[in-house]
């Protein structure tokens, strides 16, 4: 019969400045350093990972309410540096003023920044939904492009955003949506050293099975939440637990 060991380690408080944004972002912490895995990227080790994520979270999907490939452009454009439910907060009346990417493209400035305020950088994210709104309607006739070539075109979409839009809406798994979320987890479980979102996407995409890009990133994002939370992860109720090293661990079974 194993024994549950404890661990004594304890996370030093954020300072009050750094409070705020550590709780809006989630960045990576200086904390979160990567274990002793002999063989970290070890393909049976990455199933193993994979196959934990699965059962834990096996229906995730994108947490933004959406009904269509636009609005999922603009969700996802709007959440940056803020969380999914302001935006969620903020969409339905967002959408039911101004129902497609032309009644967008045709709004006022102040108009958009009325209701997408609570998102935070309101400013920057109302010129750019309505430039995207604008590239959507003469570039691609009113429909949401399919490659990610063409989506990181349109004003205020990166290759995150654009990977959750393809991924989430057309099931094309074209890359990884690596978060704040993603980013920290895949680290602490040493499937990347990298700490630049593009050269972390990179490394997944090379270890993971393209089918499983998707899905790794839905369910990681769920962990990060719910159970693998950056300040204090709640390890003992982590599904892959024994594949993790991280030092930083709450508690520990070996």
């Amino acid at each position: 019969m194993s024994t549950r060991i404890k661990s004594v380690r304890s996370a030093t408080a954020p300072a009050p400045s750094k409070a705020r944004a550590i709780a809006a972002s989630e960045p990576v912490s200086p904390k979160i350093k990567p274990g002793k895995t002999k063989k970290p990227l070890a393909p049976e080790r990455v199933a193993a990972i994979l196959d934990g994520l699965a059962k834990a979270y096996p229906d995730a999907v994108c947490a933004l309410i959406h009904n269509s490939a636009w609005q999922l452009v603009i969700a996802t454009a709007l959440s940056a540096q803020t969380t999914d439910v302001t935006v969620n907060s903020v969409t339905p009346m967002l959408f039911r003023i101004f129902p497609t990417p032309k009644a967008l493209a045709e709004a006022s400035i102040p108009a958009i920044e009325q209701i997408i305020r609570p998102t935070g950088f309101y400013h920057s994210k109302a010129k750019n939904i309505q430039g995207a709104a604008r590239v959507i309607v003469e570039n691609f006739g009113n429909k949401v492009p399919q490659t990610i070539e063409e989506l990181i075109t349109l004003p205020g979409v990166a290759r995150k955003t654009a990977n959750v839009v393809l991924g989430s809406w057309f099931k094309i798994a074209s890359g990884v949506v690596v978060d704040t979320h993603v980013l920290r987890i895949s680290r602490r479980l040493e499937l990347t050293k990298n700490i630049e979102p593009v050269k972390v996407e990179q490394d997944l995409i090379r270890i993971l099975p393209q089918g499983q890009w998707i899905d790794y990133s839905h369910r990681v994002i769920f962990h990060g939440r719910q159970v693998c939370i950056a300040r204090k992860p709640r390890c003992a109720d982590c599904s892959i637990e024994t594949l993790c090293n991280s030092t930083d661990k709450t508690w520990s079974s070996h």
